[in-house]
């Protein structure tokens, strides 16, 4: 898949994923990668963008597999993004899609 499709949707991939519960970084990564393929490095970045504007809050949990664990949980602000984003996405595939079942017509 196209490396700027997914940088595009890995945002509201997160988000999304969040809603039904606290998650950590890995976590977030394999379940986006059943989806696509992506790059576990490219999780924490955003996590942590997302966490500097408010989106997630984070907290420390031990786990029994290693060191404890960040997780991240939404926030109102962020459940409210994550609404905006995928109000934008829906508009955003529409349209192209609209354009490619236009440029396919015979």
């Amino acid at each position: 898949m196209n490396i700027q499709f997914k940088k595009g949707v890995l945002e509201i991939c997160v988000l999304v994923l969040a809603t039904r519960g606290d998650r950590y970084g890995y976590e977030l990564a394999v379940k986006i990668s059943e989806k696509f393929e992506i790059s576990v490095g490219s999780v924490y970045p955003l996590l942590n963008r997302l966490t500097q504007e408010g989106y997630f809050s984070t907290y420390l949990k031990e786990s029994t597999e290693g060191p404890p664990r960040k997780y991240y949980h939404l926030t109102p602000e962020g459940w409210s993004h994550m609404r905006t984003l995928i109000a934008e996405w829906d508009a955003f595939t529409r349209a192209v899609n609209e354009i490619v079942e236009e440029g396919i017509k015979p």
